[in-house]
């Protein structure tokens, strides 16, 4: 069941921005504890471990469950399970603001993950079933990928201000529990409810598979460097990962209406749109990471100090987000990707001789090199996964590509983390610079990926394999 197309256009705006307000605040929270991590790792007393889990304890349990949420909403209905997720946001959130150690903080950052895996995808089916017209869902999309993109620099800034303002790292939570009540009532009054005409089973064994298989990979990331990439644990958790791949490879197929869509990624754009979503997120995980400690602990600035220095990014986001949009629009995917793929490239490239004296004007141009690609990435990436799809599995589509820009920033600031710390000599404040040369190289040919990526995924060929996906999916009963 789709939503009744007769809604008025004002009418449609209005569900966009319900939605966009909601993600504003998840997209926020994926990037505003990154600004504080100095100041929660002195106040808890934690380690580098500790805080790359108060980054990945989020973003890896919302990743997690981003697809079986997607499913759940197509089944029991897209704004019910949205209102659910918003009531469990704002709650969790709460509760982090009250943490008392490390550990518990990383418990309800998982908290958190599970409702905000409520609201990314749900509220991108939500907007693709009410913008109904092609054109005019590419430009809707492109908002929404403008506003999601726009909070995640903006999240370094804002927490900045509030850290600045001697708030304490806990008001970055605070902030979170009125908007989420506000969504809830504006969603609970004016979004239409739809759901998959014909629901989807659950998969509990696919969900355990993905969980297994994600956590394990993270861990391993995270404390093979302490733990020693030779220990039988590390050795441990990368043999369950890879096995739960083994598993999902051979037993999703198997079900009629499997977790975890194997058929969709033989749409070569969709697949490469899943892969783009992981490269480029990897990027934004890690670039934040790095560029956090590097103000923080290198040059000595305040969180105010280094928040303002996010500005770049933000500003950029905001002018090339919409015009991504646009682009997409009237141009279809392939500019937009190719310019986020370059300018990913070129901003690691100017970072790679990065010093503790570099000058300040140097960082800037590179972050609103990266604040350009950030923002041109998403629109591209989200129309193309969706292209082609039936609106009936608009969710679980969705839920797929945002699993790939969850993990991937998972495993950036995993990876980003672990390559510093296998770096690093001395200090933080006298090794970083040195030790993260490594990894913007790494992003650069990440970048140099999403090139490559966007001339293959839009050709001719590749839209032909989208348009045969699609019809096999639309004539499913999934």
């Amino acid at each position: 069941m789709t939503v009744d197309q007769g809604i008025t256009y004002r009418r449609r705006m209005l569900i966009l921005a319900i939605c966009c307000m909601s993600l504003f605040m998840v997209g926020m929270d994926t990037t505003i504890v990154t600004i504080a991590l100095p100041t929660i790792g002195q106040d808890l007393n934690a380690g580098i471990s500790g805080l790359q889990w108060t980054i990945d304890a989020y973003a890896l349990v919302l990743g997690s469950l981003l697809m079986f949420s997607g499913s759940m909403a197509d089944r029991l209905g897209r704004r019910r399970v949205f209102l659910v997720g918003l009531a469990l946001f704002g709650s969790a959130s709460l509760l982090c603001s009250l943490a008392p150690d490390i550990n518990w903080l990383i418990a309800f950052r998982a908290v958190q993950g599970i409702g905000g895996s409520m609201l990314n995808p749900v509220a991108l089916s939500i907007v693709s079933n009410v913008f109904t017209d092609d054109r005019e869902r590419a430009r809707a999309v492109g908002i929404w990928a403008g506003v999601f993109g726009l909070s995640m620099a903006l999240g370094p800034l804002v927490g900045g201000l509030l850290i600045g303002a001697s708030l304490g790292w806990r008001s970055l939570f605070w902030i979170n529990v009125p908007v989420a009540l506000i969504a809830l009532f504006l969603t609970w009054r004016f979004v239409p409810e739809s759901r998959a005409a014909h629901p989807r089973r659950i998969d509990p064994a696919g969900q355990v598979l993905i969980i297994a298989m994600l956590t394990a990979l993270t861990y391993a990331i995270i404390d093979g460097q302490d733990a020693g990439w030779t220990s039988p644990t590390i050795l441990a958790s990368f043999a369950v990962a890879g096995l739960a791949l083994i598993g999902l490879l051979i037993y999703e197929p198997r079900l009629r209406e499997p977790l975890l869509e194997l058929r969709f990624f033989a749409s070569v754009p969709f697949s490469g749109a899943s892969a783009i979503a992981l490269i480029a997120f990897a990027a934004v995980g890690g670039f934040a990471l790095i560029t956090t400690l590097y103000l923080q602990e290198v040059r000595g600035y305040s969180a105010l100090q280094a928040g303002l220095l996010f500005v770049p990014v933000a500003a950029a986001a905001i002018v090339s987000g919409p015009l991504s949009g646009r682009l997409v629009a009237n141009r279809g995917p392939r500019l937009s990707l190719l310019a986020a793929g370059a300018a990913l490239t070129l901003c690691a490239v100017m970072l790679t001789g990065l010093t503790a004296t570099t000058s300040v004007g140097w960082l800037v141009a590179s972050y609103v090199v990266f604040g350009l690609g950030f923002g041109m990435v998403s629109a591209p990436v989200n129309n193309t996964a969706l292209s082609g799809m039936p609106r009936s599995q608009s969710g679980v589509a969705a839920a797929i590509v945002s699993t790939g820009r969850q993990v991937g920033q998972t495993l950036g600031v995993a990876v980003a983390g672990s390559i510093i710390a296998s770096s690093l000599h001395g200090s933080l404040r006298t090794g970083l610079s040195a030790a993260s040369q490594p990894a913007w190289w790494v992003m650069a040919g990440s970048g140099a990926v999403v090139v490559a990526l966007a001339v293959v995924t839009t050709s001719a060929w590749a839209r032909r394999t989208a348009t045969a996906v699609g019809r096999e999916a639309a004539g499913s009963p999934a």
